[in-house]
């Protein structure tokens, strides 16, 4: 099986987040805690998330932000729905962007590069990222807002 991977920091958060929760781990434990605030603090101002793969950079300053792509809005709101925060502000700002960038044709496009191939040499655009990972948050966030489950799909 091959394991597709995302963009660094965004896509780890959301996969340690749905871990940590199938793990049954409180969702006030300050890992969790931690980790949502920093989702939190690196939504874009138009509701979704960004990450450029300078991130992987050779001098290493973390985190660098981004246009928003509805792949990576989507594993933020994975995260944060993960994280028990399906009633948090910044999970209606995600879901409205979502929902407000879907084309007629009910998918989104996305143009930037979401996936590493070998990080710092080259990246990838996975086409089926910006089909599959929205719908994906959408549905959990419809299922979490008349189930409140705390099983997620863990990932591919």
């Amino acid at each position: 099986m091959v394991r597709s991977l995302g963009l660094n920091y965004i896509y780890g958060t959301w996969s340690v987040l749905s871990a940590l929760n199938a793990a049954g781990i409180d969702h006030q434990d300050p890992m969790m805690r931690k980790a949502v605030d920093w989702l939190v603090s690196v939504q874009n101002k138009d509701g979704g998330w960004g990450e450029d793969a300078v991130s992987y950079r050779l001098d290493y300053k973390g985190y660098e932000d981004a246009p928003s792509t509805s792949s990576q809005t989507a594993w933020a709101l994975l995260g944060l729905m993960a994280a028990g925060e399906v009633g948090h502000p910044a999970v209606l700002r995600g879901i409205q962007y979502l929902k407000g960038t879907q084309t007629e044709k009910g998918l989104w496009d996305e143009a930037r590069y979401t996936a590493t191939g070998f990080p710092r040499v080259f990246y990838l655009r996975y086409h089926g990222y910006s089909k599959f990972f929205p719908l994906w948050a959408l549905a959990r966030y419809r299922n979490l807002r008349s189930t409140n489950s705390r099983v997620v799909g863990v990932g591919m």
